[in-house]
């Protein structure tokens, strides 16, 4: 292991460098520990980089551990995504992923201990009670009347809870601490509540479920977590780690450390936004490409690769941020740019006709997957009488300037990409005036090679064979949100949705090879963007694009 005690990139490496040296710590335990109520997202990411990057760091060990202490909102769809979310950015852990439900037995007990010591009671208040007992931020809380309960009598009732004897919200086990403490989650938390519900895990074992704040303390005591690393807004919740930690018999004790939460504009990142997202189908899944949960980036194209790129970048620091997005496309792009193999795809395809092929050799043309990679090798083209290129690549109007139209013109030349310099004589057009074929010719001898000194093509478009391209359907993505705070403001923020946000292109041409693509590779359609085939679609062709070439984004 190899650190740096002079110069720590932030304030936990500092911490931890300062833990090894004292000998306070042999081995940094961290761990990743997000409830099962709803797919990881891009602030997840950033945690999980940090958590599990320490531990690679120094030689440690980072734990998955599934906070699933509330059945009504968890299900084991939810855990499958997070660890299939977790291996595809590349992190891997010991052993099996640890749950907060395989200590439930140690809980309980936990909380029997309390009890005896008389550091817990049963409490009758109901939830709108408690929140009248426990005050506001400038005034104390009262003391439940069920405070002083007997330890004996606290006991019992706690088993009546355990055994389902007990309804629903008429009871709860709190932890006795201080209702005048100006920390209100020290005025006398609840430890456990009764959930008459079945566990993904548990079954129907339990009646009662523990609260995060008491499970998740002793979770890491319980693993050996040295440093429990955190977001900013558990901060306020220390002291009552703190005080678990030093009134229970716990194995170990850990420490919780607090750092400013990845936000970025023009999205949400709330688990219970982003649920009402799916539940009223303003999306078509957590998994859908506009979404900035992990499983939907992936979906979009978006590499594991550049999403710890990104979040590497982000500094670890105490305070909350808003990060641009414009800063997360920055590493997308540039991971794309030198990753993604290059091929074709028209997007709006208008027929173009090859008149005098007679004068030409080629059927195929060897094209390379990427200009500056020969290490990802060449692929060949197929090239007949007949092509398609883009409608956005021609016109009638020869007064346009070759400086603000550089692609073909009727009368003039231009090169197709990796083929032939080709020139423009004809159009063909429908009874309502639209163009249905353009007559081209073909210059000889120009594949790879200069134009003749007589010959100034105007630039150099994108095309595909029409004979064997194969038809497909795009999806255009823009922004999920038309602001870039759309949780601001007295609006809701679903009013802030952009209604162009995803555009579906049907009737697209694409070159033959890419039949064969698979999602999860990754393409540079030349000219349009970066795609990757859409999941689910071996029927139908389908590619998602991923982010355009430039930034053309306009608030």
């Amino acid at each position: 292991m190899t650190t740096n005690l002079d110069k720590p990139s932030h304030f936990i490496q500092q911490i931890i460098n300062a833990d090894l040296a004292a000998n306070r710590i042999s081995k940094v335990i961290t761990r990743f520990p997000p409830e099962p109520n709803g797919y990881l997202h891009i602030g997840h990411a950033k945690s999980i980089c940090v958590n599990f990057g320490l531990a690679e760091q120094y030689n440690g060990i980072c734990n998955l551990r599934f906070d699933d202490t509330n059945p009504e909102k968890e299900d084991q769809a939810f855990v499958d995504a997070i660890i299939a979310d977790v291996k595809w950015l590349g992190f891997e852990w010991q052993g099996d992923a640890c749950y907060a439900s395989n200590y439930f037995t140690q809980l309980y007990e936990w909380a029997v201990y309390l009890i005896t010591q008389n550091k817990a009671y049963v409490c009758e208040l109901n939830a709108e009670q408690m929140r009248a007992y426990r005050g506001t931020l400038t005034e104390p809380g009262t003391n439940s009347p069920f405070r002083d309960r007997s330890t004996s009598e606290s006991l019992l009732l706690l088993e009546q809870m355990k055994l389902g004897k007990i309804d629903e919200g008429a009871m709860t086990l709190r932890a006795k601490i201080d209702m005048s403490s100006s920390n209100i989650n020290l005025r006398d938390p609840v430890l456990y509540r009764i959930k008459k519900m079945t566990h993904q895990r548990t079954g129907d074992t339990w009646n009662i479920y523990p609260s995060y704040d008491f499970a998740h303390g002793q979770e890491d005591a319980i693993e050996g977590v040295t440093h429990s690393i955190c977001t900013l807004e558990f901060a306020a919740n220390r002291p009552l780690y703190d005080w678990f930690v030093t009134h229970l018999p716990v194995p170990s004790e850990p420490k919780q450390y607090e750092f400013g939460r990845l936000n970025l504009n023009y999205t949400v990142t709330s688990k219970r936004k982003l649920k009402l997202l799916v539940d009223e189908k303003h999306v078509a899944g957590w998994d859908d490409p506009r979404m900035p949960t992990i499983s939907g980036l992936r979906r979009r194209g978006v590499s594991a690769r550049a999403i710890r790129n990104f979040c590497d970048s982000l500094a670890v620091a105490k305070t909350d941020g808003t990060v641009d997005v414009a800063q997360f496309e920055h590493f997308i792009r540039d991971d794309l740019n030198i990753n993604a193999k290059r091929a074709m795809c028209v997007i709006n395809p208008v027929l173009v006709r090859l008149t005098n092929t007679s004068d030409i050799t080629l059927s195929t043309i060897l094209a390379p997957n990427h200009p500056n990679d020969e290490l990802m090798g060449h692929r060949i083209i197929p090239f007949s009488e007949e092509i398609f290129i883009d409608r956005a690549d021609f016109t009638v109007d020869t007064s346009l300037s070759r400086k603000k139209f550089k692609r073909l013109v009727i009368g003039d030349y231009v090169r197709l990409r990796a083929g032939y310099i080709i020139r423009a004589d004809e159009v063909i057009k429908d009874a309502a005036g639209a163009i249905t074929e353009i007559l081209a010719s073909v210059v000889p001898n120009t594949v790879g090679k200069d134009a003749p000194d007589s010959i100034r093509p105007r630039g150099v478009i994108h095309w595909v064979d029409a004979k064997t391209a194969h038809d497909c359907c795009v999806n255009l993505y823009d922004r999920l949100f038309s602001v870039a705070d759309p949780d601001s403001g007295e609006d809701h923020f679903i009013e802030h949705l952009n209604p162009k946000s995803l555009v579906k292109v049907e009737g697209c041409k694409v070159e033959s090879d890419l039949a064969h693509a698979v999602p999860g590779d990754y393409y540079q359609f030349e000219r349009e963007g970066y795609f990757t085939r859409d999941v689910g679609s071996d029927e139908e062709l389908v590619f998602n694009c991923t982010i355009g070439l430039r930034d053309n984004w306009k608030a």
